[in-house]
C-alpha cells in the first residue's frame, strides 16, 4: 500500500503561522519563539500523516514566507543590494527580499502559475555568484527523522526554479537564464548529497513548468540538467513531480526518459489528457505517482471514480508501482475540516479539505491493495448524491438568464474616447488625476467592530454608525491629501470576495478555511456551491453615505465577476464559464443599481483575470473570450458619463494585453512598481491604448515610504509612453494591510509628485 502527498498547507489551522510572523515582524517575539510556532507546525503536520498511514510523506514544503525564496536563498542568489556578505542566510536578508526594509525595496512577487498563491521572483544575471547559501531542506529532513519519521525532501527543480525567474536590474534582455543551469546544477548536487549522507531514500523534485509549451532549448535544459545530476542520484530514489496541467507529449517522452529517476508525478485531475500518454507508453521499472486527489478544490473525491482510475493504470504500469497521490500541493486548499463547527451540515458533507484529503488519498492507496473501507466508500457515495439531488443547487430562473446572453457581445454602445470626453465634462478632473484601489488600512479596532457585529454583541445601528465614522475619517484624510478621486476605504469589508459572496445565492462560507495567498497574507475563499444570484443590493448604501460626505467623485467598490471565480472554490459540476454568466449578471444588478443612485465612477475590480489564464496556449483563447465577455456583461448598460474602472495585480500583463483592451474598460489601474516598470514595455513596443490608465506608483506591501521625488521619476517614465490625458497617478494595490503612518505619508508624497509633474507639464506647454 502507497501513498504520497506532494505537501500541505503550511499556514496552520487557524493562522498561526501568520500571527508568528507578525508578531516577530512588530517586534514582539523573538526569531527563536518564531521557529518554535514553525516547529509545532511541521510536528503536526508529519504526525497527521504517518497516523492516517501516508507513505510517502513530504518534507521541506514548510516556509517562512515562499518556497521560490527559499530556493534564492538556497542558492545563494541574492540581489546585492540587500548587503548580503555570504555565509547562511538569515531572517534579516530573507525577510528584506520578501518585504523590503526601509532603505531598499521588496523583490517583486506575482502569481504561482493559474493559482492565487504569490511568489518572489528571483533576479538573476551573468553575475550572480551562486553559493550553498541555506541548509534548510537537509535540516528539515534531519529534524523529521528524529522524530522517528522518515520523509521526502522536497525541492524546486532548476528548469522550474530559471523559467520563474527574470533578469536583474541592468542585465542585457537578450542573456539567456538558462545558460545559469550549469552554475546551479554543482549546488543542487551539495543538497542531494547532504540529503543522502542524512539517510534519505527519496527526494521529490517539483518541475511544474514541465506542463507549459516548452520551446525546444527550455526542453534540452531540462534535459541536460537531470543528466548532469545523474551521478549525484545513485544511492536515493528520485521522484520528478508535474501538476496543475497535462505534459505535452514530447515532454512526457522527455520526463519518462531520464535515466537514474525512481518515479514521476503527474496530476490525474487538471490533466485529462495524460491517462492517454500513459498508455501509450510508461517504463516498467518506474513508479508512477498518480495524483487522483484534487490538490486546489475542496469536494470530497468521488472515491469509486478514482479507484477506477488507479485500476486501469495498475493495468498499465504494474500493480507494485502505482503510487495514491494528490493531484499537487494540498497548499491550495483550506487546512481542516474539523474546525467548520458552524456550516451547514449539507454542504459540509459534500467537502474534504487538507487533511481530509489525506485520509482520501490513504483510503483509495488501501482500497487498491484489497483494504477497502466499506463504510468509507459508501459514505462517499451518499454524500455525492446528496449534492447531485440537492434542490439548493440549481435555479431555473439562472440557468434561463445565462442561455438569454448568448446573443450579444455586451458592448458598450460607443468608443471609450467618445465616452471619457463626456466623463470629463461632467467630472471635470485634473490631468494626471490621483485616486486610491480601494480599501484603506484595516485596524485592530475596525476589525473588532466587524467581529462583534457578526457575533451579535453590537447592534446594527451601533455597527452601522462604527462604519459611517471610519468612512468620515477616510474621507476627510483623502480631501486632506488633495487625492482627486476618493474611495469609501472598504471598512465593511474584510476581504473583497468574501463581502460580496456573503450577499450572493449559491455561495457557503468557512470560518476557519484560509488558504494562503502570500507571507502572512491569508483569504478565506468563499465556496460555490450552487447556481449565483443578487437577492438584494450589496455596495449601494455604503457608497451613497460616502458620496454624501464630499463634493469630490467617489468611487463605487465592486468585484469582478471573473476575480469572485478565481478567488473562490468553485464548484466543479458545471463549466466555470456558466458559473462566471451567472456571477456577472448578479454583479449587473449591482451596478446598474449604483448608477441609479448617483454614483459616476464605478471600479469593477478584476484582480484575478490574468490568473485564471491557462497555462497551455492552446485553451488560452476560450479562457478570455468569456473571461472579458463576463466584464462586459456587468457594465454594459450604463450612460456615457459613467466611468468604469477596473483594476489588475501582480501577475505578468504584456502576453494579455490586447484582451485587457477588449475590456472596453474607461479606466485600469495596474499593478506595476514592484515588478520594475515592466508593464510598461508594452506602450514602448507601440501597443497603443486609448482608455485612461494608472500603472501603480509604488508597492503597497513593502513598508516603505517612497519620496516624492522617486515618485515623480516613476510618472515621468509613464509619461514617456503615455499621454497625460490618460494617464491617473495611484498606488499599486490596495492599502488595507498598511498602517496609517505609512499610508499617510506614501500619499501625500503620491499627490504632491502628481502636483509637481502637473506643474511641469504646464510650464512645457
Amino acid at each position: 500500500m502507497t501513498s504520497h502527498i506532494v505537501g500541505y498547507p503550511r499556514i496552520g489551522p487557524k493562522r498561526e503561522l501568520k500571527f508568528a510572523l507578525e508578531s516577530f515582524w512588530e517586534g514582539k517575539s523573538s526569531a527563536e519563539e518564531l521557529k518554535q510556532v514553525a516547529a509545532d507546525l511541521r510536528f503536526s503536520i508529519w504526525k497527521q500523516m504517518a497516523e492516517v498511514g501516508i507513505k510517502y510523506i513530504p518534507s521541506n514544503t514548510f516556509s517562512y514566507y515562499d518556497h521560490v525564496l527559499d530556493t534564492t536563498a538556497m542558492l545563494g542568489a541574492v540581489p546585492p543590494r540587500y548587503g548580503w556578505n555570504g555565509g547562511e542566510i538569515g531572517f534579516d536578508v530573507y525577510f528584506s527580499m520578501a518585504r523590503g526594509n526601509a532603505s531598499v525595496p521588496a523583490m517583486e512577487m506575482t502569481k504561482w502559475f493559474d493559482t492565487n498563491y504569490h511568489y518572489i521572483v528571483p533576479e538573476l544575471g551573468p553575475d550572480v555568484k551562486f553559493s550553498y547559501a541555506s541548509h534548510k531542506a537537509v535540516e528539515e529532513y534531519k529534524e523529521a527523522k528524529a522524530l522517528g519519521l522518515d520523509t521526502v525532501p522536497v525541492l524546486i527543480g532548476p528548469l522550474s526554479y530559471l523559467l520563474l525567474s527574470k533578469p536583474a536590474k541592468g542585465v542585457d534582455k537578450s542573456f539567456s537564464l538558462l545558460s545559469l543551469v550549469e552554475k546551479i546544477v554543482p549546488i543542487y548536487k551539495e543538497v542531494v548529497a547532504e540529503l543522502k549522507a542524512a539517510g534519505a531514500t527519496w527526494i521529490q523534485f517539483d518541475e511544474p513548468s514541465l506542463v507549459l509549451d516548452l520551446e525546444a532549448l527550455q526542453l534540452q535544459t531540462f534535459t541536460n540538467a537531470y543528466s548532469e545530476l545523474e551521478s549525484s542520484f545513485s544511492g536515493v530514489n528520485i521522484l520528478i513531480e508535474t501538476y496543475f496541467a497535462d505534459v505535452p507529449i514530447q515532454t512526457y517522452k522527455a520526463l519518462t526518459s531520464l535515466k537514474n529517476v525512481a518515479g514521476f508525478g503527474f496530476d490525474l485531475v487538471r490533466g485529462t489528457r495524460t491517462l492517454n500518454f500513459l498508455k501509450s507508453g510508461f517504463p516498467s521499472d518506474k513508479y508512477l505517482f498518480a495524483g487522483v486527489v484534487d490538490g486546489r478544490n475542496i469536494w470530497a473525491n468521488d472515491l469509486a471514480a478514482s479507484l477506477c482510475i488507479l485500476q486501469v493504470l495498475e493495468g498499465i504500469v504494474g500493480k507494485d508501482k502505482v503510487v495514491v497521490s494528490t493531484s499537487c500541493s494540498l497548499l491550495h486548499t483550506a487546512v481542516d475540516l474539523v474546525n467548520e463547527t458552524k456550516l451547514d451540515k449539507e454542504i459540509k458533507s459534500w467537502l474534504a479539505f487538507a487533511a481530509q484529503k489525506v485520509v482520501e488519498v490513504n483510503a483509495l492507496a488501501r482500497a487498491l491493495v484489497g483494504q477497502k473501507d466499506q463504510a468509507f466508500f459508501a459514505s462517499n457515495a451518499t454524500s455525492h448524491a446528496s449534492r447531485r439531488s440537492s434542490p439548493r443547487v440549481r435555479n431555473e430562473n439562472v440557468q434561463r438568464a445565462v442561455v438569454a446572453l448568448k446573443d450579444s457581445d455586451h458592448r458598450r454602445a460607443t468608443s471609450v474616447s467618445a465616452r471619457l470626453a463626456a466623463q470629463q465634462k461632467k467630472l471635470n478632473l485634473p490631468i494626471l488625476p490621483t485616486t486610491t484601489i480601494g480599501s484603506f488600512p484595516q485596524t485592530i479596532g475596525l476589525r473588532k467592530v466587524r467581529r462583534e457585529y457578526k457575533a451579535k454583541k453590537i447592534s446594527e445601528y451601533d455597527y452601522v454608525n462604527a462604519m459611517k465614522e471610519e468612512i468620515s475619517k477616510v474621507v476627510k484624510l483623502q480631501e486632506e491629501l488633495g487625492i482627486d478621486v476618493l474611495v469609501h476605504g472598504e471598512p465593511e469589508r474584510n476581504d473583497m470576495v468574501e463581502y460580496f459572496g456573503e450577499q450572493l445565492s449559491g455561495f457557503a462560507f468557512t470560518v476557519n478555511g484560509w488558504v494562503q495567498s502570500y507571507g502572512s497574507r491569508c483569504v478565506k475563499p468563499p465556496i460555490i456551491y450552487g447556481d449565483v444570484s443578487r437577492p438584494r443590493a450589496m455596495t449601494v448604501f455604503w457608497s451613497s453615505t460616502a458620496q454624501s460626505m464630499t463634493r469630490r467623485p467617489m468611487k463605487g467598490m465592486l468585484t469582478g465577476p471573473v476575480t469572485i471565480l478565481n478567488w473562490s472554490f468553485v464548484r466543479n459540476d458545471q463549466n466555470r464559464h456558466e458559473t462566471c454568466y451567472q456571477i456577472a449578471l448578479a454583479i449587473r444588478d449591482e451596478v446598474e443599481d449604483l448608477e441609479r443612485a448617483g454614483i459616476n465612477i464605478i471600479q469593477i475590480d478584476e484582480a484575478a483575470l490574468r490568473e485564471g489564464l491557462p497555462l497551455r496556449k492552446s485553451e488560452q483563447p476560450f479562457y478570455l473570450e468569456w473571461a472579458v465577455q463576463s466584464f462586459r456583461i456587468t457594465n454594459c448598460g450604463v450612460k456615457n458619463t459613467t466611468q468604469i474602472h477596473t483594476h489588475m495585480c501582480y501577475s505578468n500583463f504584456n502576453d494579455i494585453i490586447n484582451a485587457i483592451i477588449n475590456m472596453d474598460a474607461d479606466v485600469i489601474t495596474i499593478e506595476n512598481s514592484r515588478s520594475d516598470e515592466k508593464l510598461l514595455s508594452v506602450f514602448h513596443e507601440g501597443v497603443k491604448y486609448e482608455a485612461g490608465i494608472g500603472p501603480g506608483v509604488y508597492d503597497i506591501h513593502s513598508p516603505r515610504i517612497p519620496s516624492t521625488e522617486e515618485l515623480a521619476d516613476r510618472i515621468n517614465k509613464m509619461l514617456a509612453v503615455l499621454d497625460n490625458r490618460v494617464l491617473w497617478i495611484n498606488p499599486d494595490c490596495g492599502l488595507k494591510t498598511r498602517k496609517y503612518s505609512e499610508v499617510e505619508p506614501a500619499l501625500c508624497n503620491m499627490v504632491a509628485a502628481a502636483k509637481l509633474m502637473r506643474t511641469q507639464l504646464a510650464s512645457s506647454n
